[in-house]
């Protein structure tokens, strides 16, 4: 699909992203606000400047497979979806509700785009190894997006998969982990530690990469980087994003109440209003 180069278009794109992210939530009164919202910078630059996909062709031999770990953020890969073309816009009110494609956690074989099922955390990234594993057996040129929490790296599993990816230096898996701090309970700092994070990864085998995920610019560059360096590179990508939860919304960043909760009709209201401020500030630089 044609990609969109401009940072100020990208900004603008996660903006109507967090916007529709709080619809769906609202009219579903029902889903994860804090992490789709701080994801929306992320899933910008994925879908609109740096896969290989085709909306038009979603089983594409040659595309780019996301797989979202943390299924429970779903809201914000179905954002992305319908608006680069997966899906009408006008399906995202169905969110959550009873014989929707839009379930509180993706499948598979209802919804184009989506590569995984999902709901049990950490389970993801072993999905994500085995079909970059599979990948590199069959000589296949893409790549494998993982997208995954902080807190599903409190599991064994996680490790587990990202000891086999880094042992069998699987070049085409491109990790990134939402490094939000929270999760439905608390802050992952105070419940169970990741924290030295970075050389824990390093001494899985994994070239580390830290980044402000959301700063447009700093993500692009970066995910630029890595792609453009794929055949060259000799270890796994892994990509800590540091985000806010509930980003653009200034009552609900860094609060893990946020976590699971959707807006009520005030929240939303206010919320709204601050995104649309944000808007007319972007629109105007």
């Amino acid at each position: 699909m044609q990609k969109v180069v401009s940072i100020k278009e990208l900004q603008l794109q996660a903006n109507a992203i967090r916007q529709d992210i709080i619809k769906m939530l609202l009219e579903a009164n029902s889903g994860h606000t804090a992490g789709p919202l701080g994801m929306a910078d992320i899933f910008t630059a994925l879908y609109y400047n740096i896969l290989h996909h085709d909306p038009k062709n979603p089983q594409w031999s040659e595309r780019d497979r996301v797989i979202l770990s943390n299924g429970h953020i779903c809201a914000v890969l179905y954002t992305a979806l319908a608006h680069t073309g997966y899906f009408p816009i006008e399906e995202l009110k169905t969110f959550r509700k009873i014989n929707s494609r839009l379930q509180g956690h993706p499948n598979r074989l209802d919804i184009p785009g989506v590569e995984n099922s999902s709901g049990p955390l950490a389970q993801g990234i072993s999905i994500a190894a085995g079909i970059a594993y599979a990948a590199k057996m069959d000589k296949q040129n893409h790549n494998v997006f993982c997208m995954m929490s902080d807190g599903e790296h409190q599991e064994g599993q996680a490790w587990e998969a990202l000891m086999f990816i880094g042992n069998k230096k699987l070049t085409n898996f491109i990790g990134i982990m939402d490094r939000n701090n929270i999760q439905i309970d608390g802050y992952v700092e105070q419940l169970m530690p990741l924290e030295p994070l970075k050389k824990k990864l390093e001494a899985f085998h994994f070239t580390v990469y830290e980044i402000d995920g959301n700063n447009m610019e700093q993500i692009l560059k970066t995910l630029q980087y890595v792609v453009k360096h794929q055949e060259e590179a000799t270890k796994p990508t892994f990509i800590i994003a540091k985000t806010i939860p509930g980003k653009g919304v200034s009552f609900m960043e860094n609060k893990y109440e946020w976590h699971g909760k959707p807006p009520k009709k005030e929240e939303a209201e206010l919320a709204l209003k601050e995104l649309d401020t944000e808007r007319e500030r972007i629109l105007k630089e």
